[in-house]
């Protein structure tokens, strides 16, 4: 239990894109996020929720969700009993992570050392290619060509032109296309030689989450990752055979203290492990670069998609994000 009671302030905020970006609904020109502060008078700790809509979450829903538990908060909830007070999810990552962040400042010291963690390294991160044409993904990877890993955004008609066009805009470049759940069996069969030869060295969430079983039937020529098909440690049984990596996002597996157990078990079952995340300000990235200490595969590039981030937001420079600085989260007061 906190030493004061402790307080949750909810706020919520639209920061706008760089660029339009193509979704289901239409294009967006904003994101929305929602802030978590935690405070007990002498400390304070806060963090970022995007909602997830594929787990049927709007910015609604998730500010609704942080305000129910204001009266938790007060009456002493912490860390540990929030894992089974909420649902894995975007509100609950938000004040997981508010948690770590006050947490380390009541003792002082980095929440990496909190963890048990060394203080990180830069580590080299993907460039995500948004969805579009081929040749509006081709003029991005052009742009960016020197960039050593690229991720592309498919789910449509076409997506082997647009692998196609990204790997001649990019021939050095190493590729990992993420499909979305969009594919059915017959098209990741006659799909899986046009990116064996276009050098693709993994494919994301290929088949539905309801409808991957085909995925141990088929030869695995191009290692297989699992987003939507794996949220936390109880979904790790049901991959076996069908998935070689998962993908750890914070928003959608309800904070690091899950994300921290899903990396552990899935080392332990030889699952590689790329540490993700969404379009968000850096305060939504900053807990996730600790995830990423144990990550194959890096895929945090969200801030980079905004027109604008955070004060003191996480710094890139070429394909590298540098460790977060302790004004932004967590590190001492």
């Amino acid at each position: 239990m906190a030493p004061h009671p402790q307080r949750l302030t909810v706020t919520r905020r639209a920061w706008p894109l760089a660029r339009p970006l193509m979704t289901a609904d239409g294009v967006k020109t904003t994101v929305d996020v929602a802030v978590v502060e935690l405070s007990d008078g002498d400390s304070r700790g806060r963090s970022e929720a995007v909602p997830l809509r594929r787990y049927g979450e709007s910015i609604d829903s998730v500010v609704a969700a942080l305000e129910a538990m204001k009266g938790a908060v007060f009456s002493g909830l912490d860390r540990d009993t929030l894992q089974h007070a909420m649902l894995p999810g975007a509100a609950r990552n938000a004040i997981d992570c508010a948690f770590w962040d006050i947490n380390a400042k009541r003792a002082y010291c980095s929440v990496a050392e909190l963890a048990g963690l060394g203080a990180g390294p830069p580590l080299f991160t993907a460039l995500t290619v948004a969805f579009d044409t081929p040749d509006k993904m081709a003029e991005m990877a052009a742009t960016n060509r020197a960039r050593p890993l690229f991720k592309l955004e498919l789910g449509g008609d076409g997506d082997m032109e647009r692998v196609r066009a990204v790997r001649q805009a990019a021939p050095a470049a190493r590729i990992i296309v993420d499909a979305n759940e969009s594919w059915n069996e017959a098209q990741l069969r006659a799909y899986m030689p046009i990116l064996i030869d276009l050098r693709v060295e993994l494919i994301e969430q290929p088949l539905p989450a309801g409808g991957d079983d085909a995925l141990a039937r088929l030869e695995r020529n191009i290692p297989f990752c699992a987003d939507e098909s794996c949220r936390t440690v109880a979904d790790l049984d049901r991959l076996d055979g069908k998935y070689q990596a998962i993908n750890i996002k914070l928003d959608k597996v309800g904070g690091l203290t899950e994300a921290f157990a899903l990396a552990a078990e899935a080392k332990r079952r030889d699952l590689r492990i790329m540490a993700g995340g969404v379009i968000s300000t850096s305060l939504g990235v900053a807990p996730a670069l600790l995830v990423a200490q144990h990550a194959d595969i890096v895929d945090l590039d969200g801030p980079l998609r905004l027109a604008i981030d955070r004060g003191a937001g996480l710094r890139y420079e070429g394909g590298m994000i540098h460790p977060a600085d302790p004004k932004l989260w967590g590190g001492p007061d």
